[in-house]
């Protein structure tokens, strides 16, 4: 079993006004669009965490989706040279076009943006994949949200509702709630797995 995850991590500073600001890890090359400090937070954050041979630890174990900007091609990288390249393709892999800036995350000579773009799920071809999303669809962990008809779009390879309720998830991607709605948030993630887990009987 593989889970397959789209890497989005989320720095918090304070401003002067002591409000929370949001540092998300998209940038524009080198010079993120909220100011060089968010792009410091976001290097030095996954260093900070990350140990020295992270690299040969995720070997064949995390699969990372990126997309190709010069054909548009999904890639799942999952060999890592060294521990700056698998910082980079966590980077690219959270790098949203325009919304995040103009210049891609560039990593082997090419550049690279979000893999959820042309592939929000990929599917190995052997084993169990289990497929997670913060969007209600056809998928092994998400929320279910209920409706008199349910309607569904195609998307990056992967089933979604359409509901009101996915719209609000939509803009809460881009937008991040305050602390206390993330909490609720991560609440209502860690129910649906231990709900999908039950009806597995995986849990233990």
């Amino acid at each position: 079993m593989i889970l397959f995850l789209t890497v989005k991590l989320y720095f918090h500073s304070k401003n002067e006004t002591h409000q929370s600001v949001i540092c998300g890890l998209w940038f524009s090359g080198y010079l993120p669009l909220g100011g060089s400090s968010c792009f410091l937070q976001a290097w030095e954050g996954i260093e900070s965490i990350l140990p020295p041979n992270v690299h040969e630890i995720a070997e064949n174990r995390l699969y990372v989706s990126v997309t190709n900007t010069r054909n548009g091609e999904n890639r799942l990288v999952s060999n890592f040279a060294s521990r700056e390249d698998l910082i980079k393709v966590l980077l690219a892999s959270s790098f949203v076009p325009v919304y995040a800036g103009i210049k891609p995350v560039e990593y082997k000579g090419e550049k690279w943006v979000d893999g959820g773009i042309t592939n929000g799920l990929p599917i190995l071809p052997f084993g169990r994949t289990v497929t997670i999303s913060p969007f209600s669809g056809r998928l092994d962990i998400c929320p279910q949200d209920k409706g008199r008809v349910d309607l569904y779009i195609k998307y990056a390879k992967q089933d979604i509702m359409l509901s009101l309720a996915n719209l609000v998830r939509l803009n809460q991607a881009f937008f991040p709630p305050n602390q206390e709605k993330m909490e609720s948030l991560y609440q209502n993630g860690f129910d649906d797995a231990v709900h999908f887990l039950l009806k597995e009987n995986w849990f233990e």
